[in-house]
């Protein structure tokens, strides 16, 4: 086998170990309703929805933003107690149609490129790229790239246009828990919410209504293992380079194609149940 061709396949089997891990909470989303919650007519506190709602208009608004997510997900260790696996993404954005993430993690470290014309996954260790056409909005191309290849962003919700139609989409149960003073540096509101599938927690800045920190757990995870995701670094409405959203390394990179992992060519090994090499093993969520 070549050289470039054991890249491809490196890359594809860490690549599909990622993804088993950080897409699995979204896919988790399809799984069936737990009883009991929102049995009745939804529970919604006038005011968790009005700060929800302060936040997601807060989002919208903003023309272009910059942000930093870390965010840290269990997975079951062999021995039963869970382990922790954390990615740390540096997000900018520019409405409506322009998208950068560079990742690093306990695992491959990924970058996605969206310029409103063509998408771009870049995989910097392994000198690998994939590029296609895109939809015209930042919206359409989450949901692309998570058709098409299961990337898979925790923090899509804060991007995307109408981010309290997201927040809302089902919730069954909402309900203010009161003031913290030691998360993201500042004073937040605690907000909790739910809809059948997933019960989250979060801190949204009391002063400037942006989010600061997510907790999800899936409720049909027998072992409720927890998702937790830290923003930081926000900067709303501020300039953005005009090559922000491309990247010249992809030139000179091997080319790729878009592809699940559970959908590989012939020949590819399926995807792995453990970490990449270079974390310590485990069964996937």
């Amino acid at each position: 086998m070549t050289r470039s061709g054991r890249a491809a396949r490196a890359f594809v089997r860490s690549l599909a170990a990622f993804f088993a891990l950080t897409a699995a909470a979204a896919f988790a989303q399809d799984s069936p309703q737990i009883p009991n919650l929102g049995a009745g007519k939804p529970q919604l506190e006038p005011k968790a929805i009005e700060l929800l709602e302060a936040m997601s208009a807060r989002l919208a608004g903003a023309k272009t933003m910059t942000f930093t997510a870390i965010v840290s997900y269990e997975a079951p260790s062999v021995f039963g107690p869970a382990l922790v696996y954390s990615t740390k993404s540096d997000v900018t954005m520019q409405r409506p149609d322009k998208l950068r993430v560079v990742t690093s993690a306990d695992g491959p470290a990924t970058e996605f490129y969206y310029d409103g014309k063509t998408m771009t996954a870049y995989a910097p260790a392994e000198n690998l790229v994939a590029t296609g056409p895109a939809p015209a909005t930042i919206d359409a191309t989450l949901e692309k790239i998570f058709t098409d290849a299961a990337i898979y962003y925790p923090f899509a919700d804060v991007v995307v246009a109408d981010p309290y139609k997201d927040f809302a989409d089902g919730m069954q149960v909402a309900f203010y828990i009161g003031r913290s003073h030691v998360v993201g540096g500042t004073t937040t509101d605690m907000v909790a919410f739910a809809n059948g599938s997933v019960f989250a927690q979060i801190w949204i800045g009391a002063d400037d209504r942006l989010p600061r920190k997510l907790r999800a757990v899936y409720m049909n995870d027998p072992s409720m293992l927890r998702h937790d995701m830290e923003l930081s670094d926000w900067k709303l409405d501020a300039k953005v380079a005009a090559g922000a959203f491309a990247t010249p390394k992809a030139a000179k990179a091997m080319r790729i194609a878009f592809a699940r992992p559970d959908q590989m060519p012939a020949g590819m090994p399926p995807p792995p149940k453990a970490a990449p090499d270079n974390v310590s093993k485990s069964t996937t969520p």
